[in-house]
C-alpha cells in the first residue's frame, strides 16, 4: 500500500471508526488459510466456546503464530500493517491472532467496544486498533460484523447485553476491515447456509498490555525464526527505547540472541 492510499484509510478511522481496504489480500493466500484453519479444526477437535460473547455456534482458534508459518505473513501484511502503525504508531505490538468462523444459526454477538474493559476515560486517542479479514464474502445475511459509525468518540462504552442499532460491515473476499478499538461493533447473526470465516488480527500500543500474551505463548525456538518485524511486534523490543527492557536489553538481546546494540531513551537524549 502506498503512502496516500493508507492516509486515506488512517483518515477514515479518524473520523467514523473504521474503513474497509478491498482486495486487500491476495487469492491464493485467502485460498491457502481457509484450507489451513479447517486442517487445525479438524485436528485439534475445536469446537465453539458456549458463552454469550464468543458463541454457541462459533468456532474460534487462538494464538495462530503458534500453528505455522502461513500465519506469520498476516501481521506484517503490507496492505494491513501502515494503516495500523498510522493509527496507532510503529511501536505497536500483536495484541492477538485468532480465527472466527460464524456457522449457520448463531446469532449477533453483544455490542460491544473492544477497549471497554481498560479503565481509561472516554473518548481518548486510539491505543486499541482491530481488523478483520474476509476470507469469505461478509453479508449481512451470513454475520458480517456489525459496527455504529462514530462511536470510537463516545464518552462511554455500550452497556453490554443492550440493543443496539447497527449497521453491517459489508465486504466481498480478500478485503480487511480496520477500526478504533473503542468503536462499538460486534458480530452479525449467520441467517445463511453457510460459514463466514474470518481472522481478527488485533494490535495494540506499545505501552499497554497485549490481549494474548506473544511472550509465553509462542516457544522462543519458533520466534528465532521469525522476521525481526515480527518479533518486534510480539513485545520482544521495547517501546520507545524504553519500556519493555530487561536490565537495559531489549528482550530479543536477552532471550532470542539478537546482537545489535540497544540504547535506552536517556542514552539518545545525551546524544
Amino acid at each position: 500500500m502506498n503512502k496516500q492510499d493508507a492516509a486515506k484509510h488512517i483518515a477514515a478511522v479518524a473520523d467514523r471508526g473504521y474503513t474497509i481496504i478491498e482486495n486487500a489480500i491476495a487469492p491464493d493466500l485467502i485460498d491457502a488459510l481457509n484450507a489451513e484453519l479447517l486442517r487445525l479444526e479438524r485436528k485439534h477437535n475445536i469446537v465453539p466456546a458456549k458463552n454469550g460473547f464468543e458463541g454457541h455456534h462459533t468456532v474460534r482458534i487462538y494464538n495462530l503464530l503458534a500453528y505455522g508459518k502461513l500465519f506469520e505473513r498476516i501481521p506484517v501484511h503490507e496492505n494491513v500493517l501502515p494503516v495500523i502503525e498510522g493509527v496507532l504508531d510503529d511501536g505497536c505490538l500483536i495484541s492477538s491472532l485468532s480465527s472466527i468462523s460464524i456457522d449457520p444459526g448463531e446469532i449477533a454477538q453483544p455490542i460491544h467496544a473492544d477497549d471497554q474493559i481498560m479503565p481509561v476515560a472516554k473518548p481518548h486517542a486510539a491505543f486499541v486498533c482491530n481488523s478483520m479479514w474476509a476470507l469469505t464474502d461478509f453479508t449481512e445475511e451470513n454475520g458480517a460484523t456489525r459496527i455504529i459509525p462514530g462511536t470510537h468518540t463516545a464518552d462511554a462504552s455500550p452497556n453490554y447485553g443492550e440493543h443496539y442499532d447497527s449497521i453491517p460491515a459489508e465486504m466481498p473476499k480478500g478485503s480487511v476491515l480496520i477500526w478504533h478499538g473503542s468503536l462499538w461493533h460486534g458480530g452479525g447473526a449467520n441467517k445463511s447456509n453457510a460459514r463466514r470465516v474470518g481472522i481478527a488480527m488485533n494490535y495494540c500500543a506499545g505501552y499497554i498490555r497485549q490481549q494474548e500474551n506473544q511472550q509465553l505463548g509462542l516457544p522462543l525456538d519458533l520466534v528465532k525464526t521469525f522476521e525481526p518485524r515480527l518479533q518486534e511486534l510480539c513485545g520482544f523490543g521495547t517501546y520507545r527505547s524504553l519500556i519493555g527492557h530487561i536490565d537495559k536489553k531489549t528482550p530479543a538481546q536477552r532471550l532470542l540472541g539478537e546482537t545489535r546494540d540497544f540504547k535506552s531513551v536517556w542514552d539518545l537524549a545525551d546524544g
